[in-house]
C-alpha cells in the first residue's frame, strides 16, 4: 500500500523525538493493513494507542496521521473520534476524504466541535437527512448555506422547514431553497412572503400547480356533500381548496357592494380602508386575515395572484393598484418597476393556478390560531410546531414577523 507523497517528503523531526515520529509512522501504517493482515480487534487496539501518543503529539505530527488513515475504508473508532475534534485543518482531511465515518461520528463531531468544522462537514458528499438536520438546527446561515449547496446531501422536509423559517431574516437562503428538489409547496408558498422578486417569480413558476386531477376524482363528491347540507367541516374545508369557483356567492347577499369589481372600484375612489379591505376580502372567498396580508405587502405580486384567481380584469388590477396609492410611473415617465412587475405576474399566471397559491394562503395563514398557537409565533417556541399541522406551521412563520413587534 502506498503512502501519500505528503508524508515521505515531511520535513526531518526534531532531535529526541525520532523514536516518536518513526513509531506513529509504523502504527499508523499497522492501522491502514488490509483485513486480510489484521483483525478488527487488533486495529482496535493499535488504534487506541495511537491515540494515546497523539495527544501529546504536535499538530503537524497529528496531521500526518490523519492523511495517512483518511482514505480507509475501516478506520478505529477513537481514533476518528480525537482527529475529528482536532484542528479544522485536521478534521477537515478527514470530513473530506474518509468514507468510513457514520452519520454517528459526523453527529457527534458537529455537536462537538465549531462552526468551521461543521462548515467544512457541510460539502461532505452523500450526507444523510439525519446529518443535515444536525448541521440545520444550529441555525448558522453559512453552514446551512453550504448544505443546501451541496448538491450530494439529502435533506429532510423537518430540514427544509427549518431553513424556510430561518430565511426570512436570512433571504440569501431564499436562493438556494428554491434549488433543492426537496423544497415542496408549503413551503415555497410561505418563503413568497419575504422573497426577492426573482425567486418570487421562480415560486410561481415552478409552483404554482393546477387542481385538476383533484377536481376530476372529487367531481361526483359534491353533490354527496350537498346532500349532507356540507355539515362535515373536515370535508367542505378540503372541497373550498379543490372547487373551481373562487368567489365567496354567499358574501354578496350581505355584502354593502353589488360585485367585487364594485368594491374594487370603490376603493380605487375613496382609498382602501379597513372596512372596505375587509369586504373585498370577503367576495374574493378569503378571510380577511390573509386579504391584509396580501394587500399589505410591500411587492405587490400578491395582488395580481388575487386578482387573476378571481376573475378580475387588468382594470381591476390597475383600479386595486391605484386603491392603495402605489406608483405607477416613474420619474421619467416609463412605468414603475414595481407596476409592471405585477402587471407581468398577472399576465404568467393561468386562473386555476393562481387559485391554487391564493387558496393555499388562505388555508395556510387562516388555520387554527389557538392562544397556545398566538404564544409560539411571539415567543419564538419553535419546538411547539411539531404539534401542529403543516398550514399551521405555515401560518407560524408567515405571520411570527408580524406578531412579534
Amino acid at each position: 500500500m502506498s503512502e501519500p507523497a505528503a508524508i515521505s517528503a515531511s520535513p526531518e523531526p526534531q532531535p529526541g523525538l525520532r523514536a516518536r515520529h518513526a513509531l506513529l509512522k509504523r502504527l499508523a501504517d499497522v492501522v491502514s493493513l488490509p483485513a486480510s493482515r489484521i483483525n478488527a480487534f487488533e486495529r482496535a487496539v493499535t488504534g487506541d494507542l495511537l491515540v494515546e501518543m497523539l495527544r501529546l503529539a504536535e499538530p503537524r505530527e497529528r496531521k500526518r496521521v490523519a492523511m495517512r488513515i483518511a482514505p480507509l475504508a475501516e478506520l478505529p473508532n477513537s481514533l476518528a473520534r480525537m482527529l475529528l475534534r482536532d484542528d479544522p485543518e485536521i478534521a477537515g482531511l478527514l470530513l473530506d476524504q474518509c468514507a468510513s465515518l457514520s452519520d454517528a461520528d459526523l453527529v457527534a463531531c458537529a455537536r462537538d466541535t465549531t462552526t468551521q468544522h461543521r462548515f467544512l462537514m457541510a460539502s461532505r458528499r452523500g450526507l444523510s437527512e439525519v446529518v443535515t438536520e444536525t448541521l440545520i438546527g444550529f441555525n448558522e446561515p453559512e453552514v446551512i448555506e453550504a448544505v443546501l449547496r451541496n448538491g450530494s446531501a439529502r435533506l429532510s422536509q423537518v430540514g427544509i422547514e427549518s431553513v424556510v423559517s430561518l430565511s426570512r431574516k436570512s433571504t440569501h437562503l431564499c436562493l438556494w431553497l428554491l434549488r433543492r428538489p426537496e423544497l415542496r409547496p408549503s413551503g415555497a408558498y410561505v418563503m413568497f412572503w419575504w422573497c426577492g422578486a426573482e425567486d418570487r417569480r421562480t415560486i410561481l413558476q415552478r409552483f404554482a400547480v393546477s387542481r385538476e386531477a383533484m377536481q376530476e376524482v372529487s367531481e361526483d363528491v359534491f353533490p354527496m356533500m350537498a346532500a349532507e347540507n356540507w355539515a362535515d367541516p373536515v370535508a367542505r374545508k378540503a372541497l373550498q381548496f379543490i372547487e373551481r369557483r373562487q368567489r365567496n356567492r354567499a358574501a354578496i347577499t350581505k355584502s354593502p357592494f353589488d360585485s367585487l369589481e364594485q368594491a374594487v372600484a370603490t376603493a380605487a375612489r375613496d382609498g382602501l380602508n379597513r372596512e372596505v379591505a375587509s369586504e373585498i376580502a370577503f367576495l374574493a372567498g378569503v378571510k380577511p386575515l390573509t386579504g391584509a396580508k396580501i394587500m399589505g405587502d410591500v411587492g405587490g405580486e400578491p395582488l395580481a395572484i388575487l386578482c387573476k384567481a378571481t376573475g378580475m380584469g387588468r382594470g381591476d388590477l390597475l383600479a386595486l393598484w391605484r386603491s392603495m396609492r402605489r406608483p405607477e410611473t416613474a420619474a421619467d415617465g416609463s412605468p414603475h418597476p414595481d407596476w409592471e412587475r405585477v402587471q407581468i405576474t398577472y399576465e404568467m399566471l393561468a386562473v386555476d393556478r393562481a387559485q391554487t397559491v391564493l387558496r393555499y394562503w388562505n388555508w395556510s395563514l387562516s388555520s387554527a390560531l389557538t392562544p397556545a398557537l398566538m404564544k409560539a409565533i411571539r415567543d419564538g417556541e419553535d419546538e411547539t410546531a411539531d404539534d401542529y399541522s403543516a398550514p399551521e406551521r405555515a401560518a407560524m412563520m408567515a405571520l411570527a414577523q408580524d406578531f412579534g413587534r
